[in-house]
């Protein structure tokens, strides 16, 4: 039965209802695989087996019984660590909540639970989800599943690495900088990062988080493009709060073949650049296109100082990802902020800045976001799509050295750790949608995936770009040895 572990989600679910196998035999599979390949992955680090189990029966004698079942009826699933899951740990990684145990489910787990899907456990993080790689001092660390010495990236790494690896049919990921998309990327997976707003968050935070984070979103990640469209459509909801008057109507793709796209690709950039490869690989799927008639432009730029743009996002996200440090622990770090020289933008200084931002500074920086929506508005009125990198390089060797003395090698060149961020933060500061696709091993034979960049809302869109792209240059492919 080893060919329906790399099956998408929905052709597990058409399986299932079409007796082809059950819901126990598959999450069996699925189990067998976990315990003979995670050892050295360790992408699954919590663990429910024996409950995945019963409902996968109870799930088989409903589809025998004729009850009305869900799109995802029967379908065993992984979830990230940081997603409440009844009875188990959420601990984002960080030792002192390693006690923490969930009480209700997130939001995306009743989604999915809902669709008829059950969980057969939850994937690794990096610590406070703030990493581009995935370990910690609870869980370990976890590998690539294409080379076992390479991070899967962060902070979704273990979702990306368990789909890719074949243990589940669906998961569901996170993003504020990247942590959908570079997982993706890096393990040759799809993954979506929706329009800010509309997956509610909830039961998505450590203990006392009620309020869903600006610019962060909770997204899938998947082996297909209509995968993700189906878990669009079931995420895609309101929040508990906003239910009485809140309702989602995302436009539905209209453009019927690649032929019919406006796109613009962006293969690099001088305040973060990629590897050549990286770059190449834009460039080539933007020939394709063309060749397949589409309108594609490689200068088609949003009208705003880009340098200007990535620093707002800076601004916003250091706030975000500073909201739980103590009050005793600002006045400390404003003290060092007033020793800053005020041209200093190193990621140190923006991260400070942004950690003690008060609320006028926010409402300032949140101004200057409103200007970026629109001129990225304008934009998409006259490109459908934008095709850029995700990250500089594809997976890179584990490197567990302090933070801020991390380097990456780019063609040769040592360049910033967090230099990164530019290519997450073009998206997620002006609340962009963004779908990460593959395009095929690099020549190291790693995975090289790309973003499909769309307007707010154009969800749906992009998701079906990279369905009707895969039809050309291929989708997923499972990693050798599994």
């Amino acid at each position: 039965m080893t060919e329906f572990a790399f099956h998408t989600a929905i052709e597990l679910a058409n399986d299932i209802r079409q007796k082809r196998i059950s819901s126990v035999e598959l999450t069996d599979l699925y189990i067998e695989r976990i315990e003979r390949y995670d050892g050295d992955i360790n992408a699954v680090v919590v663990r429910n087996f024996d409950a995945a189990r019963d409902a996968a029966v109870e799930a088989d004698l409903r589809l025998a019984a004729g009850a009305e079942v869900g799109p995802l009826h029967g379908v065993p699933m992984t979830i990230k660590e940081s997603y409440d899951l009844t009875g188990h740990p959420t601990t984002w990684g960080i030792p002192e909540l390693r006690d923490n145990v969930a009480t209700s489910d997130s939001e995306s787990v009743r989604a999915f639970q809902e669709a008829g899907a059950h969980f057969l456990g939850k994937t690794n993080v990096p610590i406070n989800l703030g990493d581009f790689q995935s370990y910690n001092a609870i869980y370990g660390t976890t590998n690539n599943p294409w080379d076992l010495t390479r991070t899967p990236g962060g902070s979704s790494g273990g979702s990306a690495a368990a789909l890719a690896a074949g243990f589940c049919g669906l998961e569901s990921g996170s993003d504020i900088g990247g942590s959908i998309r570079n997982p993706a990327h890096f393990c040759g997976v799809y993954g979506h990062k929706p329009t800010w707003g509309i997956v509610p968050p909830q039961g998505h935070g450590i203990p006392g988080m009620v309020a869903g984070p600006d610019i962060a979103v909770c997204g899938p990640l998947a082996r297909s493009a209509e995968d993700l469209a189906l878990a669009m459509s079931l995420l895609g909801r309101a929040e508990p709060l906003d239910r009485p008057g809140w309702k989602l109507e995302l436009p539905k793709p209209e453009r019927e073949s690649l032929a019919d796209f406006r796109i613009a690709i962006w293969p690099d950039e001088a305040l973060a650049p990629v590897a050549s490869e990286i770059s190449d690989r834009v460039s080539e799927v933007g020939e394709s296109l063309s060749r397949l008639g589409a309108t594609v432009s490689d200068s088609a730029r949003p009208d705003c100082d880009i340098a200007g743009a990535h620093e707002n996002y800076l601004e916003v996200l250091n706030a975000v990802m500073g909201a739980g440090v103590p009050a005793a622990a600002r006045a400390s770090i404003r003290e060092r902020v007033a020793q800053l020289d005020p041209q200093d933008r190193s990621r140190e200084a923006m991260s400070l800045r942004g950690t003690v931002l008060d609320h006028a500074e926010w409402l300032s920086a949140n101004n200057q976001r409103e200007r970026l929506r629109m001129v990225w508005r304008d934009f998409f009125d006259e490109w459908d799509i934008l095709i850029c990198p995700q990250m500089a390089t594809p997976a890179f060797p584990q490197d567990q050295s302090p933070l801020t003395a991390r380097m990456l090698d780019v063609d040769g060149v040592s360049r910033s750790y967090f230099e990164q961020l530019f290519w997450s933060g073009l998206v997620v500061g002006p609340y962009l949608c963004s779908t990460v696709f593959p395009t095929g091993p690099s020549k190291a034979g790693l995975p090289i995936g790309l973003q499909a960049v769309g307007a707010e809302y154009d969800d749906l869109r992009t998701i079906d770009f990279t369905r009707l792209l895969a039809r050309e240059i291929g989708g997923f492919t499972p990693p050798p040895g599994y």
